[in-house]
């Protein structure tokens, strides 16, 4: 498998408040993760990087004989932890959390854990473009409840009101999800500053017909800050093989 990365801070915010790390294991599985902070000028930063931080380490140091949900949830558990803990303790961390979106992935089954409105994709050759995620935000509770439809989501005023956050109790309530994947299929892990900007279809269209895998995320990147990106964008692209 392969797996890329990118980050940028965008066109208008004045810092970049995603993080995201991705790890191939010795066993050729790929782990990966997208944070999108919030919480202030400085608090949104720490709790994204401290998510991701504590998630790698916490995952890559597994207790043994536990199964590879147990060892995401735990991962994600640990982080969310830590950022709490910062948040009640520190007065300039106060109510900062953070998106997490992950997978783990042996290139045949995939394993997806999200928590806010950071997303994952499936995108395949023959079933096109699949969200596996369900946004945990305002919006999309509005679409689930057939107040508005996708497109008006789009370009509603409060799309950016997460619902559900890591870091902001102290339990996390994070949802799960299986997606079963072929050679040549991909996962992408990108926080709202990409989906807001570039449409399913682009993402579609960039992936499989774009130009070559390797160039995939700075692509997406270059539609995303064409118009405007005004927030933070970030993806992680796995491909499998």
């Amino acid at each position: 498998m392969n797996v890329w990365g990118i980050t940028h801070r965008g066109i208008i915010r004045e810092q970049n408040q995603d993080a995201f790390a991705q790890q191939t294991l010795a066993d050729g599985r790929v782990v990966a993760l997208v944070c999108d902070g919030m919480g202030g000028a400085r608090a949104g930063n720490i709790a994204s990087s401290m998510a991701v931080e504590v998630f790698m380490q916490s995952f890559m140091t597994p207790e043994e004989e536990t199964s590879d949900r147990v060892r995401m949830e735990r991962a994600a558990e640990a982080a969310n932890r830590a950022v709490y803990q910062r948040a009640v303790s520190e007065e300039r961390c106060a109510g900062m959390g953070t998106t997490l979106v992950a997978a783990l992935t042996d290139g045949r089954q995939a394993l997806i854990l999200n928590e806010g409105d950071s997303r994952a994709y499936y995108i395949s050759p023959r079933e096109g473009i699949t969200r596996i995620t369900r946004d945990h935000s305002l919006v999309e509770d509005l679409v689930q409840h057939g107040e508005l439809t996708p497109e008006q989501a789009r370009s509603h005023p409060h799309k950016n009101l997460i619902t559900r956050a890591l870091g902001a109790e102290p339990d996390l309530r994070a949802d799960a999800f299986c997606q079963t994947l072929d050679e040549g299929d991909y996962l992408l892990l990108c926080s709202d500053g990409l989906s807001n900007q570039v449409t399913d279809q682009e993402i579609l269209h960039e992936v499989i017909h774009g130009g070559e895998p390797d160039s995939c995320c700075d692509r997406l990147l270059d539609i995303a800050l064409h118009r405007g990106a005004p927030d933070n964008v970030t993806a992680v692209l796995i491909q499998c093989s």
